[in-house]
């Protein structure tokens, strides 16, 4: 300790508060999607999966900043679920497609609400203005280091 001044306290760092904010907000919204079956890295797959419709996993996996493994492990657990679907290919049975069954495609703007409401839940009391400010300036953090990876634990 350098003589007359105190180490930082752990209030006194912004990443202490928006780890405090994340746990609180992530813990809630992954409760409620849990309700409905699936877990959060479950339904950002599906989410992905509804915009790209049928696809490789290899090019979900990019999109979504996940590995193949992970991506084919979240495939064959929502293949059980029955929300998603994969499909070989009938010239070369190694190129695969994957995408959403019809329950699939319906949970999806279920979970969507879930995410609205857990938005307004924490976020609502900003001010429309503050809010934007808030989400521009973590983007920008996300941006200046070249983040790629979806949060999805």
């Amino acid at each position: 300790m350098v003589a007359g001044k105190a180490p930082s306290t752990l209030e006194d760092h912004a990443g202490y508060w928006l780890r405090y904010v994340s746990n609180h907000v992530t813990h809630a919204f992954a409760r409620k999607v849990e309700a409905r079956g699936v877990t959060v890295a479950e339904w950002v797959l599906l989410r992905a999966m509804l915009e790209a419709g049928a696809a490789n996993p290899s090019v979900i996996a990019d999109t979504v900043g996940m590995t193949r493994g992970t991506v084919s492990k979240l495939v064959e657990r929502l293949s059980r679920k029955k929300l998603a679907v994969r499909s070989s290919s009938e010239g070369d049975r190694r190129y695969q497609t994957v995408e959403l069954t019809a329950a699939g495609r319906r949970l999806v703007p279920v979970l969507a609400r879930l995410a609205d409401e857990n938005d307004r839940e924490f976020f609502g009391h900003l001010k429309p203005d503050d809010r934007s400010r808030l989400v521009t300036l973590l983007q920008d953090i996300v941006r200046r280091h070249g983040w790629k990876d979806l949060p999805v634990d």
